[in-house]
């Protein structure tokens, strides 16, 4: 998949997610005054709070699509990675609002009784938060985006929190009115689970942590395969946005000269290329087969 392809399918996800968002917010806002339900209410603020997520993730991929420049060497990638930190925190602190706006409700006493619209928004979130949750999940798998990824558990959480806004707001129709607020607080405990997963993976990512093993063992299988690699050592990877670097070192026999190496070098990394569409740069080593390398690090 080509470079500029890749960013149009992530726009195309993130501005699906926005203008439905902004529906859905108006919706929840609407229903939760007029039906009387506190936890529908807070979830349509909660969505609001989703622009905020969303805006910075389109500004990240619109700095992350920007090429290696003098300055930036590797890229701009990793700026998804840090618009991830922040839709986590952005997901904590509305879950941490909620929580507040629930027990505030629940010691001082002030329940309502919602009406049926607010039951109805709260079932027509659900369908459409998880339809929107599992395309943009399909779209970041397959692009590896950290920012996509992101604002897919915002879905999830969203889709979730409706659920639990749709089990309050019935049993508060019902009559049991303690339900809604209560619906509403334990809520909040899911929400901070979703932004702490968020923001583990990101700052795994931002920190140059590895990438799934299963990858790298076939980054190493595949090098191994190419004829003229003796063997394959001290290989790394880290995530930059959508795309991996990797770094890796092969053994070759000493009495090669240096344009045959290279060539077979070339090699390496073109199949890499052409079997990992998310590697975004491979940076080879040559060393002699014949005698142990200690490699010179300071890290």
């Amino acid at each position: 998949m080509l470079r500029g392809e890749r960013f149009n399918r992530a726009d195309r996800v993130i501005k699906v997610g926005f203008w439905i968002n902004l529906v859905l917010m108006v919706m929840k806002l609407a229903a939760g005054y007029y039906g009387n339900s506190e936890a529908v209410f807070a979830d349509g603020l909660e969505s609001a709070c989703d622009f905020i997520g969303i805006g910075l993730t389109i500004i990240a991929l619109k700095v992350g699509r920007k090429p290696f420049d003098a300055d930036h060497p590797y890229g701009h990638g990793k700026v998804e990675s840090l618009s991830a930190i922040f839709v986590s925190l952005v997901i904590g602190g509305t879950g941490a609002w909620i929580l507040y706006a629930a027990v505030e409700t629940m010691v001082i006493g002030n329940y309502q009784a919602p009406s049926l619209i607010a039951v109805g928004a709260a079932a027509i979130t659900i369908v459409i938060k998880e339809a929107l949750y599992r395309y943009s999940v399909k779209v970041g798998d397959t692009l590896k985006s950290p920012a996509l990824l992101a604002i897919a558990k915002d879905h999830r959480k969203d889709a979730i929190t409706s659920v639990a806004t749709l089990v309050g707001v019935t049993g508060a129709w019902f009559g049991f009115r303690i339900m809604d607020p209560l619906a509403a607080g334990l809520t909040s405990f899911f929400i901070f689970h979703i932004g702490y997963q968020t923001f583990r993976t990101s700052a795994h990512e931002l920190m140059d942590g590895l990438p799934e093993m299963e990858m790298v063992a076939a980054i190493a299988d595949l090098a191994r395969s190419v004829k003229g690699v003796e063997s394959v050592h001290d290989i790394r990877a880290r995530h930059s946005g959508q795309f991996v670097i990797v770094d890796l070192q092969l053994g070759m026999d000493p009495q090669m000269t240096v344009k045959e190496s290279h060539d077979i070098a070339t090699e390496v990394k073109r199949r890499i290329f052409d079997t990992f569409a998310n590697v975004g740069d491979v940076m080879i080593h040559i060393n002699p087969s014949d005698e142990p390398h200690d490699d010179l690090i300071r890290l």
